[in-house]
């Protein structure tokens, strides 16, 4: 084999090398950002299997790291869809039947400490219940 010849079989060798250690660095990233999970150069290369030297060589995964580490929005916290997210109108009726709920809650609590104290009331004094 001519040196020429070699020298292009290690050019294409490195070069599916790269890309595939290029796939891994994309395919981690992808889950970790898809699970929440935080993303550094620590995450990725340990989820991928690679150096973060490599990591940090790779321009374009290094920017793809440094957009996905930097702080999200508050609305995009929660990892939600903008669709799924509570609209104000949504939230506010969660609102309303909750305090409707504790309201229920409330009324019932009282009328059975009035029943227990009845109850009690009557051991105290002996009154069977049915002389009530």
């Amino acid at each position: 084999m001519a040196s020429a010849d070699r020298a292009a079989a290690m050019v294409a060798a490195a070069q599916r090398r790269h890309d595939e250690t290029r796939r891994k660095a994309t395919e981690a990233l992808r889950r970790l950002d898809a699970a929440g999970e935080p993303i550094s150069f620590v995450a990725v290369a340990e989820a991928a299997g690679i150096s973060r030297a490599w990591l940090y060589r790779d321009t374009a995964v290094r920017a793809e790291i440094d957009r996905l580490r930097r702080p999200r929005r508050r609305a995009d916290r929660t990892g939600r869809p903008a669709a799924e997210r509570a609209t104000a109108d949504s939230v506010r009726a969660q609102l309303e039947a909750l305090r409707a709920l504790e309201a229920e809650l409330l009324a019932e609590n009282h009328r059975l400490r009035e029943a227990l104290a009845r109850k009690l009331g009557q051991e105290r004094t002996g009154i069977a219940e049915d002389q009530w």
